[in-house]
């Protein structure tokens, strides 16, 4: 059984910066590829950022590249989303997902395990 766990969200200015973190359980965390979704109050989930299973490919939404770092320690079971110069339009619900077969992608339908979610909101 799968369980994804983030943490590490908050409130911040406009511009700052937050790291979160999502743990994972299970033994299947170090061949499986990993995403980071999110989803603002009235509108769909959209896609982040993925990262395959070895760290070494990451694919960004255009709305976030050059501003978030997507990463992962398969020893320490966590993959990691680093966010700089936060806008308010950044504020939402962040949700970590894991794949059980397959390489990254972009999709929520394609991924099978979801945690809880953490709350980013970003003040102006």
């Amino acid at each position: 059984q799968v369980q994804l766990v983030e943490s590490g969200g908050g409130l911040v200015q406009a511009g700052g910066s937050l790291r979160l973190s999502c743990a994972a359980s299970g033994r299947t965390f170090g061949i499986a590829a990993m995403g980071w979704f999110r989803q603002a109050p009235g509108k769909e989930r959209e896609f982040v950022a993925a990262i395959n299973w070895s760290g070494d490919r990451t694919y960004y939404a255009d709305s976030v590249k050059g501003r978030f770092a997507i990463s992962r320690e398969n020893a320490n079971n966590t993959v990691y989303l680093q966010m700089s110069s936060l806008k308010p339009e950044d504020t939402a619900v962040f949700y970590c997902a894991q794949r059980a077969y397959g390489n990254t992608a972009s999709r929520d339908v394609d991924y099978d395990y979801w945690g809880q979610g953490t709350q980013v909101t970003v003040s102006s």
